[in-house]
């Protein structure tokens, strides 16, 4: 992999004590992210076999003790997604039945995380289905990092402690030094219209929203755009880039209405099928996202930056170790209502 952009967070006054009690142990889904956090807290990565037997099933075993210990488990659920999340709920099986004290899943993304409720017939709701098998496995607690929507805290029956990248992506757009009158916040959709207004305050412009079609799955069709755009610095901002079909759309809209440039800026970059490719070739100045999910950077197009989230993750798991507050880290929470 190549190398992530250096960290943008100077909120993080807090420094963190090297803290050797904490238990920290990660999946095979994000390692790097996983060791960076490690890095960040002064310990290290515990000790843990996970391999596959040659059908394809998942064999767990933690090669150290954890009775009566605080265990925390970084696991994204990211591509393949199926596989890492069983793989997350065997982790934790184990660790129950070594005797943990407290077991604490650090999900940085969490998949399936867009079904949510039902919007025809017949549907499942999968977002709450895992939530289930997280809680049934033996989960105490869950750490996740910008739900699609914070609603999904209400499908767990366990303590939740929700935070956000958003300050990370301000404060990389920042440090460019764009010309603040040059600048619009604008939404790529309807929905993300909170997210928007949250941006446009840390950063002191207006907002303006695209109008979107959705008239299949992954298929998204921009129409229109609410508000001035012409001769602006355009940053659009979401929680995650898919197949980037909405952002890339939304892009070539703002640049044929004359935007000057354009940023984009997401927590987490699943990037399927062509998004690679779209966001390459797309009129997108940067593309910003974060180490949520891990990215092979020397495949990525010039235009994507990506940024760490670990000294963030850290010091929510440093709070969540010494019973501190975690949403005093942000300060925000009120203001950050995102649909």
């Amino acid at each position: 992999m190549g190398a992530i952009e250096e960290k943008i967070y100077p909120e993080l006054e807090r420094a963190i004590s090297p803290n050797h009690d904490i238990k920290l142990f990660a999946g095979r889904s994000n390692p790097q992210l996983a060791q960076e956090i490690a890095n960040e807290l002064g310990t290290t990565v515990g000790p843990m076999v996970v391999k596959n037997f040659s059908d394809g099933e998942i064999y767990v075993q933690v090669k150290e003790s954890v009775r009566g210990d605080d265990v925390f488990i970084i696991q994204p659920v990211c591509n393949p997604v199926n596989e890492n999340l069983m793989e997350l709920l065997i982790i934790i099986d184990a660790f129950k039945r070594a005797s943990a004290k407290s077991i604490t899943a650090v999900i940085p993304y969490y998949g399936y995380a867009r079904q949510d409720r039902k919007t025809s017939g017949r549907e499942a709701i999968t977002a709450k289905l895992v939530a289930d098998l997280l809680t049934t496995a033996g989960t105490d607690r869950i750490l996740a990092m910008d739900l699609h929507t914070g609603q999904i805290q209400g499908f767990f029956n366990i303590l939740v402690d929700h935070i956000f990248a958003a300050p990370i992506l301000v404060n990389y757009i920042k440090s460019l030094n764009i010309n603040p009158d040059e600048m619009v916040a604008v939404s790529p959709d309807m929905g993300g219209a909170n997210r928007t207004r949250y941006f446009a305050k840390r950063l002191d412009c207006p907002i303006a929203i695209i109008d979107k079609r959705r008239d299949k799955h992954n298929e998204a069709i921009a129409a229109n755009v609410i508000g001035d755009i012409e001769g602006k610095v355009c940053l659009m901002f979401d929680d995650i880039i898919d197949t980037a079909g909405t952002i890339c759309e939304a892009s070539k809209l703002l640049k044929s209405r004359g935007a000057k440039e354009i940023y984009v800026g997401a927590t987490h970059p699943v990037f399927s099928g062509p998004a690679v490719e779209r966001l390459g070739s797309a009129p997108i100045t940067e593309c910003i996202v974060t180490n949520t999910i891990p990215l092979d950077m020397s495949k990525m197009p010039s235009n994507i930056k990506q940024l760490s989230i670990a000294p963030l993750l850290a010091q929510a798991i440093a709070r969540i170790h010494d019973d501190e507050s975690v949403s005093s880290l942000f300060g925000f929470e009120k203001e950050m209502q995102v649909n």
